[in-house]
């Protein structure tokens, strides 16, 4: 998508949880976390079910912990550091589902269903030492855009580096569980690297792509233990510049033609099976 574009529905999706209804539910730090001493939750939406808006965190030492214990709301976003937010249900959000801009950024076992507008994502993640585990990403749909289970991009947005993702399952979506293009994709503005992701122990179901993930301009991608369970063309992407990754120990559906398709530029480095063909980018 233009960069244009991201900036346009970004904008459109922050402007929408701007409302101020309550407090969230928060596990507060020790009192040593003096950088942020009231970590805090901004809700905005609907009053029965408002967009968790986290923008206070807490320290290294001391994340700021926001608990759902199974709450439902109308989507998250987060815009701190040293942050985890976990255990939310998030039904039918504006997309993305939940959307994480920072550092040291932990989400895990929260639940999206079937986000709906912008670009259909379930999840998008921007900055530095991200966690993204045991969270479930179902019903993505393409008459939105092109609908991914989790994306990262960088145009107007930070790179991403130092990113673990892990456990996750993508269940019934249509277009990639994974999208990620760095800042030399074409697309992006150029400025920093995407780099470091280890992909690890997910479970991928994609409906209408060529392949499950996809990498552009990303450097030192691993990919372990995940089972790719649609019959895509192939499972795995690399292109512009996805150098030294490293792919193994995956299990695909028996009607995945190969398991990695790869470009030229992005060979340098690489270990895993044989590339079967070029990488594919959409449907």
């Amino acid at each position: 998508m233009p960069a244009s574009s991201r900036r346009a529905l970004r904008t459109a999706a922050l402007l929408a949880a701007t409302a101020v209804i309550g407090a969230a539910a928060w596990n507060p730090p020790p009192a040593s976390a003096a950088a942020h001493p009231h970590p805090r939750a901004i809700h905005g939406g609907t009053a029965a079910h408002p967009r968790l808006v986290v923008t206070h965190g807490g320290t290294a030492a001391h994340p700021a912990v926001y608990d759902g214990h199974g709450r439902a709301v109308a989507g998250i976003t987060v815009e701190a550091n040293h942050v985890i937010v976990e255990d939310y249900r998030v039904t039918r959000p504006e997309a993305p589902g939940i959307e994480i801009t920072g550092r040291d950024i932990t989400v895990r076992r929260n639940t999206v269903t079937s986000p709906h507008g912008g670009d259909g994502d379930g999840m998008r993640f921007f900055g530095d030492d991200l966690k993204i585990q045991r969270n479930t990403v179902r019903g993505t749909s393409n008459r939105y855009g092109h609908a991914d289970c989790m994306q990262t991009f960088a145009s107007d947005t930070p790179p991403s580096r130092h990113v673990l993702i892990e456990g996750n399952r993508c269940e019934h979506v249509d277009n990639m569980c994974v999208m990620a293009e760095g800042p030399d994709d074409g697309e992006g503005d150029g400025h920093g690297h995407t780099s470091d992701f280890l992909v690890r122990d997910n479970y991928c179901e994609t409906r209408k792509a060529s392949q499950a993930l996809m990498f552009e301009d990303v450097q030192h991608v691993t990919i372990v233990g995940n089972t790719f369970a649609a019959p895509t063309d192939h499972a795995v992407g690399l292109a512009i510049h996805s150098t030294g990754a490293h792919v193994c120990g995956n299990r695909t559906n028996s009607r995945v033609r190969y398991e990695v398709g790869i470009d030229a530029s992005s060979r340098p480095g690489y270990r895993g099976p044989k590339p079967g063909g070029a990488p594919w980018r959409r449907t």
